[in-house]
């Protein structure tokens, strides 16, 4: 008969492969990364030498990083928009009606099209003579040409639209995963009561999938924190779409000093901590 520590061997033999790719994927690049926020790395030859926080003091004085830092943090207003709707619309796609497998495929299509093929569409979306240009003209709200992606006031609005483009399919499959969970004599039984859809919406389905709105909440945060492919086929960092994770890229591979783009991504993944604490806190099981 197999005793507990036995079960216990074959369930890490198990893991051990996620485990292994997990070590050598994740937690080695970030311990590396760390230590290179603290030293002086030259590409030329492979050599660094300690600096104690050099990097850190450099950045914390430079006003393009900070700059950068807040333009991500501000980029956090698409979380909430992003969420709503895909939630709204994971309640809308949860009923069997004709054409609706359809209607769920053409939400999903912009997640698995290539960021790459998606910019070049926006690009010409957002073009002087784009499509958003006729069609502000044509309703009669604008009447001159607008460079959408090269006015700093805007430009990093228009980032947001298309991550709201390019991700609410995403969080819509999760949300619509987490309706599908919630039992239908719930809901049957609030609508006996004589509960409104509003009602119903707001007293069952958004406590019932607490759960997946944390999920959801955490992932949609880290990747406006994290956004960095959008500010690439669109702007190339202009017009005030520089963020963080940006100004890492510009360090590292533009301007060689990885220890400084070490020290910035430091930074990056310490505010992604913080705000991933808030939201377990705010979203968070109450239960002690």
């Amino acid at each position: 008969m197999k005793t507990s520590n036995s079960y216990t061997t074959i369930a890490y033999l198990f893991l051990a492969p996620a485990l292994i790719l997990m070590g050598v994927l994740t937690f080695w690049p970030v311990g590396y990364n760390t230590y290179l926020a603290f030293q002086d790395y030259s590409i030329a030859d492979g050599s660094s030498t300690w600096n104690n926080f050099a990097n850190f003091k450099y950045i914390a004085h430079e006003d393009l990083f900070w700059s950068a830092l807040k333009n991500s943090l501000l980029y956090l207003l698409i979380v909430p928009v992003i969420q709503l709707a895909a939630l709204v619309v994971a309640k809308m796609v949860n009923n069997k009606l004709p054409g609706m497998t359809l209607f769920r495929a053409l939400f999903y299509i912009p997640v698995i099209t290539s960021i790459s093929i998606a910019g070049v569409v926006w690009a010409n979306v957002y073009k002087y003579d784009g499509v958003l240009t006729w069609l502000l003209q044509s309703l009669g709200i604008l009447h001159d040409q607008v460079n959408w992606l090269g006015e700093p006031s805007i430009a990093l609005y228009m980032l947001m639209i298309f991550t709201f483009w390019k991700g609410i399919g995403y969080y819509m499959v999760l949300y619509l995963a987490g309706l599908q969970a919630i039992p239908s004599e719930v809901e049957e039984a609030a609508i006996l009561d004589g509960a409104n859809a509003f009602q119903r919406f707001w007293k069952i389905t958004v406590p019932m999938v607490k759960p997946t709105i944390l999920l959801c909440t955490l992932l949609s945060t880290i990747a406006a924190i994290k956004v960095y492919l959008e500010v690439i086929v669109l702007t190339k960092g202009q017009a005030d779409t520089y963020t963080a994770l940006f100004y890492v890229y510009d360090q590292a591979f533009r301007n060689y000093n990885f220890g400084r783009a070490a020290a910035a991504g430091v930074v990056v993944t310490f505010f992604c901590v913080l705000l991933a604490v808030i939201q377990f806190r705010m979203f968070g099981d109450d239960k002690k």
